[in-house]
């Protein structure tokens, strides 16, 4: 379900109609950036659809509930879907939603792991002219109860922690997904706060003075909490700093080894680009 960027009065679809790197050049060139949640319209099309192709239930995962009317507008729609919805506000952004998404997908395939890196299934080949095609009854696997999947998702969420760096915290300020008081930290007194997510919301994890100074105490972090899991998976998100992302994914992989068996580097979601501006630089760690 993709939110909307409003850019200049111009709304776009997130991911559809516009691109990271279009929403860095607006952000960059100082237009007026804000976003909005999906319609409970949109959503009822959404689980019309899922319907029509056979699903008895729907399990609706989306970001932070405090961040977002996007669960809100998700439960409105539940009322009246064609099958039972369950919406799971996962308390959280980014790819600790992603990684949420993920253990409900595995639940829901019967345990079978399910990468971040998901690679699209090729295509079946065209039947050949002449040749008599039978088809074989297969007995499909149960499904497990939608309860289970729920769970899973709430599980993935609780086990996942982000965080993350910001050229300027006025973007999350004017956003109101930063108080006031804690942007005046960088606003003011010109620090580098470490930020993450905390009951559903963006809070000042430590202060540090210079963005080096940050960068270091944001990998120190994400390694301690590596090595106090039996595994890890990891995410590390950018805008518009592929090579910097790249290299920090590369280190936490070297530093912690066999712990760690999977890091993505990935580009950061427009609506999230929008809220923290230039220079997003993020790590998420959950559980594997």
């Amino acid at each position: 379900m993709p939110l909307d960027v409003v850019v200049d009065g111009e709304r776009f679809a997130e991911g559809v109609d516009l691109s990271p790197e279009g929403l860095l050049d607006a952000l960059t060139g100082n237009a007026v950036v804000s976003t909005s949640q999906p319609s409970p319209a949109a959503f009822d099309a959404a689980y019309a659809r899922a319907a029509a192709s056979g699903a008895t239930a729907v399990v609706s995962v989306h970001l932070s509930g405090q961040m977002s009317g996007t669960v809100q507008a998700a439960r409105l729609a539940a009322t009246t879907a064609p099958v039972p919805v369950h919406v799971v506000d996962s308390g959280t952004v980014g790819m600790a939603l992603g990684f949420a998404v993920l253990e409900a997908a595995r639940v829901a395939s019967g345990g079978l792991p399910v990468p971040a890196t998901l690679v699209a299934p090729v295509p079946p080949a065209p039947p050949v002219e002449g040749r008599r095609w039978f088809r074989r009854r297969v007995e499909a696997a149960p499904l497990p109860p939608v309860d289970d999947v729920v769970a899973a998702a709430g599980r993935g969420a609780a086990a996942s922690r982000a965080w993350f760096l910001v050229d300027s915290l006025d973007h999350l300020r004017r956003g109101g997904r930063l108080s006031a008081p804690a942007a005046a930290l960088g606003i003011v007194l010109g620090l580098r706060p470490l930020l993450t997510i905390a009951d559903g919301s963006v809070v000042v994890a430590e202060k540090v003075r210079t963005r080096r100074a940050a960068r270091d105490r944001l990998q120190a972090v994400v390694l301690d909490d590596i090595k106090a899991r039996p595994a890890a998976r990891a995410a590390v998100h950018h805008l518009g700093q592929p090579d910097l992302a790249r290299t920090m994914a590369d280190q936490l992989a070297a530093w912690a080894g066999e712990r760690l068996v999977e890091v993505v580097v990935c580009e950061s979601s427009a609506v999230l680009a929008a809220h923290a501006g230039p220079g997003l630089l993020a790590v998420v760690v959950t559980d594997a």
